[in-house]
């Protein structure tokens, strides 16, 4: 029988560092004003009032479910 040259590799198992990642910024999505909460962005009407829908320069898009509303020039 043949047998294989080389055998296994070895395999490196250090941990790899974590991304940094920007902060949410959730905090600009709401304002609380004495015991009343605003919310900046409008809400998704397919997901609920719990999803904001994002801004661009023209349209409003859900992050979720993809729902766009495009704006008019």
């Amino acid at each position: 029988m043949a047998t294989k040259k080389g055998g296994a590799k070895k395999v490196d198992k250090t941990k790899k560092e974590a991304k940094k990642r920007p902060a949410r910024k959730v905090h600009t999505q709401y304002k609380v004003q004495g015991d009343l909460l605003t919310r900046n962005n409008t809400s998704c009407p397919k997901c609920g009032p719990g999803v904001f829908m994002g801004k661009h320069s023209n349209r409003v898009s859900c992050g979720a479910c993809g729902y766009t509303e495009f704006k008019r020039s």
